[in-house]
């Protein structure tokens, strides 16, 4: 007992002294954010880029789910008091490996059916990007206001086998949350 308690400790110590640091190389962030009406809905494209690392990638190879959380605003730019928000919008990507036929399933919103890939460089590129998705109906918005869009992407809290969380319940090597962007809706006539 008093040697597992040695070996736990001496485990923790060495994580203490690594640190989180050279994790993130380049810190996560939003790119190639647009907005787009069409006849009917609001759509929004936007890629999340930095945001994996090799601790991730490990953790994904090992069968861990990783997931990122899109948060997606809509807001009508006022003058005369605070800007008022019009949609709000949560889109879950979720990355699955499946050891057994060696392919990452990436399932997009809730009910989604997931889409697999033979390669992680393909089911990243699917995890990070947001393509059109539906904001807001166009009939809804009023010609010659102005509005824009307020985005934002979180990695969600990986959850550790059951006496690994015990032990490194402090040890989140891999979190990101990137900063509010903020984009100019154009409206099309």
């Amino acid at each position: 007992m008093v040697r597992k308690c040695l070996l736990s400790l001496c485990g923790v110590i060495l994580l203490l002294s690594v640190g989180p640091s050279g994790v993130l190389a380049q810190e996560a962030r939003l790119t190639d954010i647009r907005g787009f009406t069409d006849s009917k809905q609001v759509l929004v494209y936007a890629k999340v880029t930095n945001c994996f690392t090799p601790k991730m990638e490990q953790a994904i190879y090992a069968g861990i789910p990783t997931t990122f959380t899109f948060f997606l605003n809509l807001y009508q730019a006022r003058s005369w008091c605070l800007d008022r928000r019009l949609a709000f919008v949560e889109v879950r990507h979720t990355l699955k490996y499946d050891r057994v036929r060696k392919l990452f399933f990436v399932s997009v919103g809730d009910g989604g059916e997931p889409v697999g890939f033979q390669d992680l460089g393909t089911a990243k590129l699917a995890m990070a990007e947001l393509n059109g998705v539906a904001l807001f109906p166009v009939s809804k918005l009023e010609r010659g206001r102005t509005y824009y869009l307020r985005l934002k992407a979180k990695l969600e809290e990986v959850r550790l086998p059951m006496r690994l969380e015990y032990i490194l319940f402090f040890a989140s090597l891999w979190d990101f949350e990137t900063d509010w962007y903020r984009y100019r809706l154009s409206m099309t006539p």
